[in-house]
């Protein structure tokens, strides 16, 4: 989430090398997210080859930013 929230978009190549995770794992996580609606997918072709592009939905975006404020309240609580 955090790599869709400061990049439009981002293909399924490009997300499974920024995070380093096999292909397995990404699409086991985007199929999670995907059901919660927190991500979009627009699935299209590039010289005959598939390619899936991934987006931050609005719902996803308040998810995380909510997500971000807990983690901030327990590092402030820490202080």
């Amino acid at each position: 989430m955090s790599a869709l929230a400061v990049n439009d978009t981002l293909d399924f190549n490009s997300l499974k090398e920024l995070l380093d995770v096999t292909d397995g794992n990404l699409a086991s996580h985007i199929k999670t997210l995907e059901k919660e609606d927190f991500i979009g997918v627009k699935k299209t072709f590039i010289d005959n080859k598939p390619n899936t592009k991934y987006h931050m939905t609005q719902e996803g975006k308040t998810a995380f930013e909510k997500h971000l404020n807990v983690l901030e309240a327990i590092i402030k609580a820490q202080k």
